[in-house]
C-alpha cells in the first residue's frame, strides 16, 4: 500500500480476506467513498479483484483478498457495493487477472500461459461477480494471456480481451481505464 496520508489507513485487502467477513469489505468501501468524495475523488481505482493464485507474485500478493476465487468475489462485490452506494465509481482491477504472474508489470510484460477454461474458473470469477453486481469501472492489466487469443500482446492493447471478452462475453458496459501507460510492460515494448 502507498501511504499518502489524510484518510483512513486500512490493512491490506488480504487481511480483510483473512477475516472472511464481507460486511468489513463493505465498510471499507463505504469509508473510502465518503472520504474520497470529501476530497473530490470520485474514482478511487479500487478494488483489486485479482486472485492471488501464484505465491511467487511480486506485485499483487497482499493487495488481493486471497487465493480462493469465490471468496475474492464475495469480498470484492461487497467492497464494490460499499463504494458505489456511497457515490463513487468502483473500478475492478487488474482485468483479466494479474494474480498468476511472476513478473512485476511495472518492470516487464508478465505472460500467463493458461487457457480460457482456467480463466473462467479462477481469474474471471471475481470480475464476473462484480460486473453482475453493477460495477461501473474496470482497469485493464498490462499482462499477456496467451489463451485468450491476443498472443503476447498486453491485455490493455488487445481487442480480444477488452472487446470480445470484457464487453461481449462478460457484458461489461462501463468505463474502461488502462493501468499506468508508463509501466514497463507497455512502455518498454511500444513507443509512447
Amino acid at each position: 500500500n502507498i501511504a499518502l496520508g489524510g484518510a483512513t489507513a486500512f490493512p491490506s485487502l488480504m487481511a480483510f480476506g483473512a477475516a472472511g467477513d464481507p460486511a468489513l469489505a463493505y465498510d471499507m468501501g463505504r469509508i473510502t467513498a465518503v472520504e474520497g468524495r470529501a476530497m473530490g475523488v470520485h474514482v478511487p481505482f479500487a478494488p483489486v479483484l485479482d486472485v492471488n493464485s501464484n505465491p511467487e507474485n511480486p506485485i499483487i500478493n497482499i493487495r488481493s483478498f486471497g487465493e480462493d476465487p469465490d471468496a475474492v468475489a464475495a469480498m470484492g462485490v461487497s467492497f464494490v457495493r460499499g463504494l458505489q452506494e456511497h457515490g463513487v465509481v468502483a473500478t475492478g482491477k487488474h482485468f483479466p487477472g494479474h494474480g498468476d504472474t511472476e513478473v512485476d508489470s511495472h518492470l516487464a510484460l508478465p505472460i500467463i500461459r493458461v487457457q480460457r477454461e482456467r480463466m473462467d474458473s479462477v481469474e474471471l470469477v471475481p470480475f464476473r461477480a462484480a460486473i453482475d453486481a453493477g460495477m461501473r469501472g474496470m482497469m485493464s492489466a498490462h499482462i499477456a494471456v496467451t489463451g485468450l487469443g491476443g498472443g503476447f500482446l498486453p491485455s490493455t492493447l488487445s481487442v480480444e480481451v477488452l472487446n470480445d471478452l470484457l464487453r461481449t462475453d462478460l457484458g461489461f458496459n462501463g468505463i474502461v481505464f488502462t493501468d499506468a501507460m508508463d509501466m514497463g510492460a507497455v512502455n518498454r515494448l511500444y513507443p509512447r
